[in-house]
């Protein structure tokens, strides 16, 4: 069928209105906080006390996070209780909490994600990944972006589930993944897995060049997921690092993904206060560039912050370049 020229013209320029319609559709969104104070998933310290993940979201908002974020709505979750004993019916620590603690924390997610709003979640330990990634399976979206100085890929396949509890900080990745007990891993509507093994992508691994990294973690090395390991980040530079990672989520079509941070992948020179700090590891800068990349590709739906401790962090001394860091990161979406 041939077109008249101001045929051609006049649909050239509805294509171009739909296409300008629909990205804005895809980056018109507002930032909507939502605190969630777990510890469930985390170890108690040695002295038998519960570790302090919880009281992050409280430190980051004193420290300016709502003006920094220009947020337009906060959603406040109750602290969960933690119980160092072993709960009915499962070898993960706090388990049957955790799952419940994972159906709130989605229900409010999913009801910002159908608002096309941005959730921003604060934690809390890092069992909160599984809240963020289910709101985004019920909404539609799939796949995850792992950012994390460790693996977390600890399944019943790897340790003795009977000589010790399970502790979801370390294991979130393997049970987005499918892998562990069904508490954690099948869900209403969804079942398992929450994202299949070619739809994840693990970004900062420090371990993965030592000895006996296949000792404990091989199995990952198996795997479809795509890792990005920290020395191989810092060697390769931040931009060509999230270009990778872009190429890899067009490549599996993945439009709409969840980013979980934790802050551990920072250098412990710089963030002391987390659970388990290390080296090598990002700068806030570094951090910052990185996500503000994988912002501006527009397939980032919504993203969780973990792991910050301030009972680690005498005078909250980190809490505000922790803050400057999380609005820089996101500053393409807030400024909008």
């Amino acid at each position: 069928m041939k077109l008249t020229r101001r045929e051609f013209v006049t649909t050239s320029a509805a294509m171009i209105a739909a296409n300008w319609l629909h990205a804005e559709k895809l980056t018109d969104k507002k930032i909507a906080i939502v605190l969630a104070p777990s510890n469930l998933g985390l170890r108690p310290n040695e002295n038998g006390t519960q570790q302090g993940t919880w009281g992050a979201p409280k430190a980051l908002m004193d420290a300016g996070l709502e003006k920094e974020l220009n947020a337009k709505e906060i959603i406040a979750l109750d602290r969960p209780k933690y119980e160092f004993n072993a709960q009915p019916g499962t070898r993960i620590r706090n388990g049957n909490t955790i799952r419940a603690f994972t159906l709130e924390l989605s229900e409010k997610i999913n009801s910002l994600l159908k608002k096309n709003e941005f959730p921003v979640v604060i934690g809390g330990d890092c069992s909160i990944l599984l809240g963020g990634l289910y709101a985004l399976r019920l909404a539609g979206g799939r796949g995850l972006i792992h950012i994390d100085g460790h693996s977390d890929f600890s399944h019943p396949g790897n340790y003795d589930t009977a000589s010790r509890l399970g502790s979801v900080a370390g294991m979130d990745l393997a049970l987005a993944s499918g892998r562990g007990e069904d508490l954690l891993t099948d869900w209403p509507k969804i079942g398992k897995p929450l994202a299949s093994d070619a739809d994840i992508i693990q970004i900062g691994e420090r371990n993965a060049e030592s000895p006996h990294y296949k000792d404990y973690y091989g199995d990952i090395l198996r795997t479809e997921i795509k890792m990005f390991k920290i020395q191989t980040i810092l060697a390769d530079g931040i931009s060509a690092t999230a270009q990778k990672v872009i190429t890899r989520l067009q490549e599996r079509s993945l439009n709409k993904v969840w980013a979980h941070v934790d802050l551990d992948v920072l250098d412990e020179k710089v963030m002391p206060a987390v659970d388990s700090p290390g080296s090598p590891g990002l700068n806030f800068e570094q951090l910052s560039e990185l996500i503000a990349a994988l912002c501006n590709s527009n397939r980032i739906a919504g993203i969780n912050f973990a792991i910050y401790d301030p009972e680690r962090d005498n005078g909250l001394r980190y809490a505000q370049p922790l803050v400057k860091c999380i609005a820089a990161g996101l500053q393409s979406i807030w400024a909008r």
